[in-house]
């Protein structure tokens, strides 16, 4: 096991990652930026180094500065949370390089799962159901029409480097192909120096489906059931549940069955969620993510795995404590990403927190690096913490979410509290009845009343 690991992040996944070592006894490093110097993980870790300005590009984004702070403190791995450097491939090399374990997978897994084109060869090759589509990336207007004769309209083009909705355009006929091929390549330029892109089926009503492996890179890999994150904003995810109230427990085992055995046949190491759009009972391959995920609180509710555990024993070369047989999905979870945002306009809203009461009680966690007195800073990410809720069934999880929510006060700044409170109580996420689609036109409906 490691002596010593450095958390290169912030904010509440740091605070995660330092309680799972503490439990596993390992002495943490927390870096921090001047910016959050009173954050909570470097106020708890047995030491912390100042990693530069604000400025991520200069601090938690800064390799030769992390590679400082490991070696001025003996750290002798890094576990990069989620963001951030957490799926770039470089710094798992140059870590590896210096003798520094990377808790996470091969560099070259991340570079695999990171280019979209050969994501899904990968995951055709693994048996993976895929959206059908261009093999490859689109070079020209001529080749995009072929393909999108072939698979039909309406279609999708994504950057190949791609994430977050950037570079990505809907083509409902021949005649809007053109200009939507042109303008995902100039976003996925700008946005990821990249201008690759691919053409897929676009799905009508889908679901975000999306699958919470383990692998230990010696031949072992299992599936811990899925998530459901369908309740996004512009390809953002706001509300996931787990298991999804549109799954069969048939339908989960054949498709856990399927991705289980292509991290094991690709010797993956760590956790990773593989991610899916689900429409008419069938699952279509969007992308793997090779980290920690900001909703994996929801599959520890319900299977009552430390997946972050799990992760920093893997990454020491132990093999996976867990069979499949030992994975039961339990009742019923749900989580709520309460963001420093107006909940109508979703501008962001930094600032100093009056006053923090969390709520409490049976099944309720909060995942929360924020305390009362803090200040949310404005150049990250608006995450004030996470609300995860867990019940016996689905209908329990909806009544104690509804408590936890109207428990739950923030004073000082403006959060998507009141949005999640709307939510919880519409008829529509009381009877599971949403697809990807649902939460913007719900938003545009709202926002039209008040006009």
């Amino acid at each position: 096991m490691f002596n010593k690991v450095l958390i290169a992040n912030r904010g509440e996944i740091a605070l995660r990652v330092l309680r799972a070592c503490k439990e596993l006894d390992i002495a943490t490093v927390a870096v921090h930026s001047t910016a959050d110097a009173d954050s909570m993980h470097v106020k708890l870790a047995d030491e912390s180094v100042c990693i530069g300005p604000p400025s991520a590009r200069e601090s938690y984004l800064h390799i030769p500065s992390l590679l400082a702070a490991c070696e001025i403190t003996g750290a002798d791995a890094v576990h990069p949370g989620y963001g951030f450097l957490s799926e770039n491939a470089r710094f798992a090399d140059i870590l590896e390089s210096h003798g520094i374990t990377f808790i996470g997978p091969k560099a070259e897994h991340i570079r695999i799962m990171g280019d979209k084109i050969e994501a899904k060869r990968t995951a055709k090759r693994l048996g993976i159901p895929t959206v059908p589509g261009s093999e490859g990336g689109i070079s020209d207007d001529e080749e995009a029409r072929a393909v999108a004769k072939e698979i039909g309209f309406p279609v999708i083009i994504k950057a190949a480097a791609g994430g977050g909705g950037r570079g990505m355009k809907v083509a409902r006929s021949a005649d809007e192909l053109e200009v939507a091929l042109q303008t995902a390549k100039t976003e996925a330029k700008a946005a990821f120096g990249d201008d690759a892109v691919y053409i897929e089926k676009y799905l009508g009503k889908p679901r975000h489906i999306e699958i919470q492996i383990l692998g230990d890179g010696q031949g072992n890999a299992i599936h811990l059931g899925e998530r459901d994150c369908s309740l996004q904003r512009r390809h953002q995810k706001v509300w996931e549940e787990g298991p999804s109230p549109v799954i069969t427990p048939e339908q989960r085992a054949e498709i856990g069955g399927v991705c289980a055995r292509a991290m094991a046949d690709m010797g993956y190491v760590g956790a990773g969620t593989i991610e899916f759009l689900y429409e008419d009972g069938q699952f279509f391959f969007i992308e793997m993510n090779t980290r920690i995920q900001v909703e994996h609180p929801v599959t520890e509710m319900i299977t009552g795995v430390d997946l972050v555990n799990e992760q920093i024993r893997i990454a020491a070369g132990q093999k996976l404590s867990l069979k499949q047989s030992d994975i039961v999905v339990e009742g019923h979870a749900i989580e709520c990403r309460v963001n420093a945002e107006n909940p109508a306009t979703f501008r962001p809203s930094p600032g100093k927190l009056n006053l923090l009461h969390p709520p409490g009680g049976i099944g309720v966690r909060v995942d929360s690096h924020a305390y009362q007195g803090y200040t949310i800073p404005p150049y990250y990410d608006s995450l004030v913490g996470k609300l995860i809720v867990h019940g016996r069934t689905r209908t329990e999880c909806l009544a104690r979410l509804r408590r936890a929510l109207d428990e739950f006060v923030v004073d000082g700044i403006e959060t998507t509290l009141p949005l999640f409170r709307t939510l919880v109580r519409n008829p529509s996420i009381i009877a599971g009845n949403y697809d990807i689609h649902w939460l913007e036109k719900f938003l545009a409906g709202e926002a039209a009343k008040n006009a």
